[in-house]
């Protein structure tokens, strides 16, 4: 096990535009979903139903994700407030 072991510290996380991104990427699963609506009878026949609610599933986790990441930045916000 010894050579799996990291030889050097990890590096600090990258913090960004969390909020923005998460809600972008909702977006576009949100999107791709109203895309292949029109053509849920083509994705039956062809056993590619899979794929349009996999967008769905996708939009819905995001919107877990927008929730979870306001408020993991507010609580960011806070504690620097108090510092």
């Amino acid at each position: 096990m010894a050579k799996w072991t990291p030889q050097h510290e990890a590096p600090e996380p990258l913090e960004g535009p969390v909020v923005a991104t998460i809600t972008g990427g909702t977006i576009v699963w949100f999107v791709l979903f109203l895309v292949q609506l029109p053509f849920y009878g083509w994705f039956d026949d062809h056993g590619h139903l899979w794929w349009l609610w996999t967008c769905l599933a996708g939009g819905g986790l995001g919107l877990i994700g927008i929730w979870y990441v306001r408020k993991r930045d507010a609580a960011i916000k806070r504690t620097e407030a108090l510092r």
